[in-house]
């Protein structure tokens, strides 16, 4: 669900990652970091509202506004949600999918999704995109959460009502909204529904992926990929859907 409607960000596409590519492994068969960085798990050992310091690569970014930007990151361990990050209009031109970044900020938890704040960042050398790691198995588990904001698939899903009246999907979470807001719709598998977005300040409304979602019935089967945002449970950001192969 979008924070408070002051803070919506304005609407622009950002291409969806494709491709693949390579970055350094240390010897323990992480990333290798830089002096000072935190690795993945130190990341996730570090206490809510501490200060940290991370290394990852750019998978997708939101819109620009205001000197600020979120950016969907990851390394080849884990992946990060940087939220309203500090960044100049020319900056954000340079955070290509696949950029390498070191990020200094603070982690933060809000309605379950785990985030850093109040983050700065620089460009650095370097290059590395996520394939999608399939999680459809995983939807009804715990270990689940343990893919937080990482790139992935969902596959085989059943497209279910997402209105009273039947409709296949929502402009906003309840339905309040119009032509460009968020969309959101609903998918089962093995007799569970979950609630799925497109994130409208990562695809607009001119996306394929708006189109795609406009354009569900109930009933279809699909394959999706996005970012596995979290909301008082996984409510994730799709960038991707077709019919299921």
């Amino acid at each position: 669900m979008k924070r408070l409607v002051a803070m919506c960000l304005s609407l622009l596409l950002v291409t969806g990652c494709v491709g693949c590519g390579g970055s350094p492994k240390s010897d323990s068969g992480e990333d290798a970091k830089s002096e000072g960085v935190m690795t993945y798990e130190e990341y996730e050992k570090a206490e809510i509202d501490t200060e940290v310091v991370i290394e990852a690569y750019v998978q997708a970014k939101q819109a620009w506004y205001e000197g600020q930007v979120t950016v969907y990151a990851q390394d080849q361990d884990g992946a990060y949600f940087l939220y309203n990050m500090a960044c100049s209009e020319e900056d954000y031109e340079k955070l290509k999918t696949g950029t390498k970044i070191r990020v200094m900020g603070y982690k933060a938890e809000w309605s379950g999704e785990v985030e850093i704040t109040d983050a700065t960042f620089e460009i650095l050398e370097g290059n590395y995109v996520a394939e999608a790691k399939d999680v459809t198995s995983l939807l009804a588990s715990e270990e689940l959460i343990q893919s937080q904001n990482q790139f992935v698939a969902f596959k085989g899903m059943t497209v279910e009502a997402a209105g009273e009246d039947g409709s296949a999907y929502l402009y906003g979470w309840d339905g309040s909204g119009q032509e460009g807001d968020d969309l959101y719709f609903n998918v089962s598998l093995d007799g569970e529904t979950y609630t799925f977005t497109v994130e409208s300040n990562l695809c607009d409304s001119t996306s394929d992926v708006y189109a795609a979602v406009k354009a569900l019935h109930v009933g279809d089967v699909i394959d999706m990929e996005g970012f596995l945002y979290w909301y008082e449970g996984v409510n994730p950001h799709i960038t991707s859907v077709k019919a299921a192969e």
